[in-house]
């Protein structure tokens, strides 16, 4: 069995980070490791509370991956701090790490702010060219190329630009901002665009959809496909959950109009 490491924060509510990511690699086939950047607490109406590790301990988790299951993919997810990326870069440097699938979380579907101004300059400047591809979404990818993306021409121009100016892949995410479904991937190695288009799902629950975006891709990376068919399985696994349309609501609580994603499950069969 092929392994994933997810470097990433937990979410206690089952539905992103840590846990969205564990289920999706599970389901897609592949053995999941974690270590944990940060707890939160959070539900699927936003983060009340973040508790960061120490740069020290996140070493640590790292350390204890890589010298006993060397993963096969890495997934980067939320990572709270400019010092925490700092040990990320070093760690993946020394060991070597391929197969990296970044995705720069910096805020939440609920709308909360999950990374700050300097995180993300550490970010560009030591993770983006380790990475094999970074998975942005509109605002994210704003944030990188400086410029608004209003239009399907924007989201090629953007993926392209960053990709060059950084080094690594990059997978724009389309959403309902620009398209229903559809991200455009630049492949920074074979200097080509890719638009892969998916299905409109008329699902609001959404808690959660980037990391199982990017662990799905990581599976995929890890299993020995490449790149534009890890991303095509991952899409179609993302599709399969959202269309199950699971609601996880009792009563008149917040959940009866949100739920985790990843409560649903559809076996990837090879």
């Amino acid at each position: 069995m092929k392994t994933v490491l997810s470097i990433a924060g937990s979410d206690c509510s089952g539905g992103a980070g840590i846990q969205a990511d564990l289920k999706t690699m599970t389901m897609n086939g592949v053995y999941a490791m974690t270590a944990i950047t940060a707890l939160t607490a959070q539900n699927t109406t936003g983060v009340q509370a973040v508790m960061e590790v120490t740069p020290t301990f996140l070493e640590q988790q790292i350390d204890s991956i890589f010298t006993d299951i060397a993963p096969d993919a890495v997934k980067i997810g939320m990572i709270s701090s400019p010092e925490l990326v700092d040990v990320i870069a070093k760690k993946l440097r020394e060991y070597e790490a391929h197969n990296i699938v970044l995705d720069p979380v910096m805020v939440a579907t609920s709308g909360s702010a999950l990374s700050t101004s300097s995180t993300i300059e550490e970010m560009k400047n030591q993770l983006f060219a380790l990475a094999t591809v970074i998975t942005p979404n509109i605002p994210e990818a704003q944030v990188l190329w400086g410029k608004n993306i209003d239009t399907a021409n924007q989201m090629e121009e953007a993926a392209a630009d960053i990709a060059k100016r950084y080094g690594c892949s990059v997978l724009v995410k389309g959403g309902h901002r620009v398209n229903d479904a559809n991200d455009y991937l630049f492949d920074v190695d074979a200097d080509k665009g890719t638009w892969f288009v998916g299905q409109r799902i008329n699902n609001t629950n959404t808690h959660g959809t980037g990391c199982t975006l990017s662990s799905a891709i990581a599976s995929n990376l890890a299993k020995g496909y490449d790149l534009d068919e890890s991303i095509e399985r991952a899409k179609n696994y993302l599709s399969d959950a959202l269309a199950a349309m699971l609601d996880l609501g009792k009563g008149s609580g917040p959940m009866q109009h949100n739920f985790n994603l990843n409560g649903t499950y559809k076996e990837v069969k090879e």
